[in-house]
């Protein structure tokens, strides 16, 4: 919920700590950042540019990598009637309770309510149905820059959990399983490159089970990341293949090689705007913002210091001179550089602005630096700062800016290695969700083992302690199987941690946003 006094998030800095109130914390660093305002509209908000040129940066790199997969642009609308979205019930029921319906326009009442689209299956198979007559317009693989609305949920966290985000979703169609099961994985790996190359984040695939995959789809595979402050798994992205399901409802046929019709075998994809929160969450720290350089949108902030009263008004202008000729230097060497020479603000109140909003690298340039054809840089994600030669600038920067890229993705998989655990025993099981860990354990792949999981482990968990809505003790679920782990043979002798029957499966567990 949207703080009471609005006005307050203009003070400056971060009051809460991100480890002892991290939703405050989680609030404060985004709107203090200026990456996110609130909106009159519970569960909307605005995405201000500091955080929008994050999304773009995503943007860029998929639609490049879609495009040399042969993937196409496209747009259809954001309605959906209630007759086509009722056509796949299992895919209905798994969104119905999401799902915002318009039913007025103007003063009158529409014949038939309209759906606002929570995801555009259902909008784009009919078209797809008419497009697609033989195996020569197949692969058909397209793909759309679109929002999406789905209402269900009570307690909306920015970015996390909202109302209306903004996703790429792409939908694809192809003759036969083999070459959409080849497509699934090529695209969870693009949205692994987004977390680790490009957000610093690292994340395990794998594939979900079949309580927590895509509704109507076969199966559903997963990019789940982890946020070590508050021990929780996150569904950072999924790549669905769907099987013949929805084609199966929306008649979408081919005529194969043999001149014999058959259905497509599809796939869905997303990614969505929740890549933000996840990586403030991970990076984050006390002072505000951590930036990875690839997304930032300003990688080197450039602040005139040791400049007062005694300053003569010849030395001043010179450091200003450097100041923005650095700048210019530094962008056309293709680095997103800029400069705060505001005369209204101490040197010491613009450290602080800028770290809040988390800029790599700060260069500070004074009369002693000019002197000695230095600058004093400072970089952001772990405090250091040393005097830099500013011949080669460029090179230097681009250099230091590739290092805090590679490092901060090593700090953050350190962090989450060292809270991830493997388990044999239930009774293991609990005592390590409470240490804020995820959790791996042999498992039989069983729903009805899954559901007894996440009951007792809430129940165990809350037994002596007040039950609110934020309480750490939720109950565990699957958050995926994890490709990097091998199959369990009979061989092996492993027994499912929970139930003891034969496990079947390397299983990752987790409280879960």
């Amino acid at each position: 919920m949207p703080p009471k006094n609005n006005k307050k998030e203009n003070k400056m800095g971060v009051e809460s700590k991100k480890e002892e109130d991290f939703p405050n914390w989680y609030r404060q660093v985004l709107t203090r950042s200026e990456m996110l305002d609130y909106y009159d509209v519970s569960g909307c908000y605005i995405i201000r540019p500091w955080a929008y040129r994050i999304w773009k940066e995503i943007q860029n790199f998929l639609s490049e990598e879609f495009e040399k997969l042969g993937v196409e642009d496209t747009y259809f609308p954001m309605f959906v009637t209630k007759k086509v979205l009722e056509r796949e019930k299992d895919h209905v029921e798994g969104f119905a309770p999401e799902v915002a319906w318009v039913t007025k326009a103007g003063t009158n009442d529409l014949a038939e309510p309209i759906a606002i689209r929570p995801t555009s299956e259902t909008v784009m198979y009919p078209a797809y149905a008419n497009w697609i007559r033989s195996h020569r317009d197949l692969p058909l693989r397209l793909n759309q820059w679109c929002n999406v609305v789905r209402w269900e949920f009570k307690n909306p966290q920015p970015f996390l959990r909202t109302r209306e985000f903004l996703w790429q979703e792409g939908h694809t169609a192809f003759a036969n399983k083999k070459d959409a099961d080849a497509e699934v994985l090529a695209i969870l790996e693009l949205y692994r490159r987004v977390y680790e190359e490009l957000l610093a984040v690292p994340v395990i695939l794998g594939k979900k089970s079949e309580k927590e995959k895509f509704a109507g789809g076969d199966y559903t595979t997963t990019c789940e990341g982890f946020i070590p402050a508050v021990g929780r798994g996150i569904q950072g992205a999924t790549s669905h293949h769907l099987g013949q399901n929805f084609a199966r409802m929306f008649g979408i046929e081919c005529e194969n090689e043999n001149k014999e019709k058959q259905l497509v075998y599809q796939n869905s994809w997303g990614i969505t705007t929740r890549t933000i929160g996840v990586m403030v969450m991970v990076h984050g720290d006390n002072k505000g913002l951590v930036l990875p350089p690839r997304v930032a949108s300003k990688q080197v902030i450039i602040i005139p210091c040791g400049i007062n009263a005694k300053t003569s008004d010849e030395d001043r202008q010179k450091v200003y001179a450097k100041v923005e000729e650095l700048v210019n230097t530094l962008k056309a060497g293709g680095i997103r550089a800029e400069s705060d020479c505001r005369d209204v603000y101490t040197s010491g109140w613009k450290y602080n602005h800028w770290e809040m909003k988390g800029v790599p690298i700060r260069l500070e340039v004074g009369p002693r630096d000019l002197s000695s054809n230095e600058a004093r840089c400072v970089l952001r994600y772990n405090g250091e700062k040393k005097q830099i030669s500013l011949d080669n600038i460029c090179e230097t920067i681009k250099t230091q800016l590739d290092e805090i890229q590679v490092d901060m993705l090593r700090i953050a998989k350190e962090q989450r290695d060292s809270q991830l655990k493997r388990v044999t025993k239930w009774e293991d099981f609990v005592p390590n969700l409470d240490k804020k860990c995820i959790i791996l354990t042999p498992w039989c792949q069983e729903t009805k083992c899954e559901e007894e999981v996440k009951e007792q482990s809430a129940s165990i968990a809350l037994a002596d302690q007040p039950e609110d809505e934020k309480a750490p003790s939720m109950g565990a679920k699957t958050l995926c199987m994890p490709f990097s782990e091998p199959d369990i043979q009979e061989s092996e002798g492993l027994k499912c941690f929970h139930c003891g029957k034969p496990a079947t499966k390397w299983t990752l567990w987790g409280r879960s946003y």
